[in-house]
């Protein structure tokens, strides 16, 4: 195809129009977007409780545990409903400081949609309470406080107009909320597993705060535009991960797969880093939690 000169006086470089077209491709339109479910089961906070629900029962399950209908339940209205609080809590502390660069479609969805979705988040809460004042023994309910105050610790210093002095500088919170995260979906099983099944469940649970964290720093990562990169901390992790497996496998079979199923998710998401140019900011954030639910693998064999 001939070039097409510029309109100017003295053009110095001719443009294809072939380059023209390209360009016009080239566009962001090129990345791969998330499908409507994934878009919706990320902007509506089911993905946290799915995740949460996913792995409680897989820690139960390589526990040899019994979890009652209700345990489950309870997990997900919780922690539903703190998602949207702390959403929410964002979009509103960012708006009223003017920094709309630091809010995300996530909080903008819950923002638009807050005379909804913070009345449903209430009554998840008082369900949960229900659930909680009802039917959960009074000693599981003694240890699960411990999981409730340090998730009001952590809303009380993240939160908080200013930040209180015993939050280090380490302790992001990226590492709170993996934590936290981990504590919730693992006292299910530890309140009701054997005794011999103790460590090695405690030994996976700390594994998967690893790779919860991993989550959580390669979100933050991705949505500041840092330059560094978290490809080389999901293969460590992945690696460390395997290890652990080859320890537990001759005694503890169940939570070594649990742990080669983690270390799955580490690999993936460091798979996620390594293509995050191709997909679209949506599409990066929803998928980092979707490769957080490989023990469902597992849980359906």
């Amino acid at each position: 195809m001939e070039s097409v000169p510029l309109p100017l006086a003295n053009p110095l470089i001719p443009i294809q129009a072939s380059d023209c077209s390209q360009a016009i491709h080239r566009a962001p339109a090129e990345r791969l977007d998330a499908p409507a479910p994934l878009r919706l089961w990320h902007l509506t906070s089911l993905d946290a409780p799915t995740v949460a629900v996913a792995w409680s029962l897989a820690f139960a399950w390589a526990a040899g545990a019994h979890l009652p209908l209700w345990a489950p339940v309870l997990l997900a209205l919780g922690t539903w409903s703190v998602y949207i609080g702390d959403r929410t809590l964002d979009a509103h502390s960012a708006l009223r400081a003017g920094n709309t660069e630091a809010l995300r479609d996530r909080h903008f969805f819950h923002w638009r949609h807050r005379r909804a979705l913070l009345p449903v988040a209430a009554i998840a809460a008082a369900a949960a309470a229900c659930i909680i004042f009802k039917l959960m023994p009074a000693l599981v309910r003694e240890r699960d406080s411990i999981v409730g105050a340090a998730a009001l610790a952590y809303f009380s210093g993240v939160h908080a107009p200013r930040r209180p002095r015993w939050i280090a500088p380490l302790l992001t919170k990226e590492f709170f909320v993996g934590t936290i995260f981990t504590a919730g979906c693992i006292v299910p099983a530890l309140t009701r597993c054997a005794a011999a099944a103790l460590w090695p469940t405690l030994l996976t649970a700390g594994f998967f705060a690893a790779v919860a964290w991993l989550n959580c720093h390669a979100i933050e990562r991705w949505e500041s535009g840092a330059p560094q990169r978290i490809q080389r901390a999901g293969v460590v992790i992945a690696s460390a991960g395997l290890l652990l497996a080859l320890v537990l496998a001759p005694s503890h079979v169940r939570s070594a797969w649990l742990v080669v199923a983690a270390s799955l998710a580490a690999l993936l998401l460091a798979l996620l880093d390594r293509r995050r140019q191709r997909l679209t900011p949506m599409a990066l954030r929803a998928c980092a939690d979707l490769v957080l639910l490989t023990p469902l693998v597992l849980l359906m064999r």
